[in-house]
């Protein structure tokens, strides 16, 4: 294969923020594709010690698989959450933002998705440090599925 090749198809992955392309090779008529990954402006994370570091998709993602972790969540469902939480802060034009909205954003994503894994994320992410913390996260999310249940059998 040389590197003299030409683009057949390109379309949009916006997802992940990248392009793909369909390439040919014009020597061997051989194709492939390839995935350009858009590069967006760096975003400062604001830690709670004041500290400040690059954003990294990869620490949002961590704690996600951490908090789902045995949990039948599949890894594609975390990655999109992952992206919806990145989609979300690029949205805000911002170039900083404090790691608690970050962690609000990631808890959103969870509660929609499974409440065992909300519950972990909290508990680390809270900080909690008595059962009573736990008891609230729990009456609060009983509390809103009751609300959804009632809300439908009134429809």
């Amino acid at each position: 294969m040389s590197e003299n090749t030409s683009v057949i198809d390109t379309r949009y992955v916006a997802d992940e923020n990248s392009v793909r392309r369909r390439r040919v090779c014009n020597n061997c008529h051989k194709r492939f594709t390839t995935y350009e990954k858009v590069s967006l402006s760096d975003i400062t994370v604001i830690k709670k010690d004041s500290t400040r570091e690059s954003f990294d998709r990869g620490k949002v993602l961590a704690g996600i698989m951490k908090a789902c972790e045995k949990r039948p969540i599949s890894r594609e469902k975390m990655e999109g959450m992952a992206n919806k939480v990145e989609q979300r802060i690029r949205r805000t034009g911002s170039k900083e933002i404090r790691s608690s909205r970050i962690g609000d954003m990631v808890m959103k994503e969870l509660l929609k998705v499974d409440p065992i894994a909300y519950i972990r994320f909290a508990s680390v992410y809270k900080n909690f440090d008595s059962p009573e913390d736990f008891n609230e996260v729990v009456k609060m999310l009983k509390s809103a599925r009751n609300k959804r249940v009632r809300k439908y059998e009134n429809k």
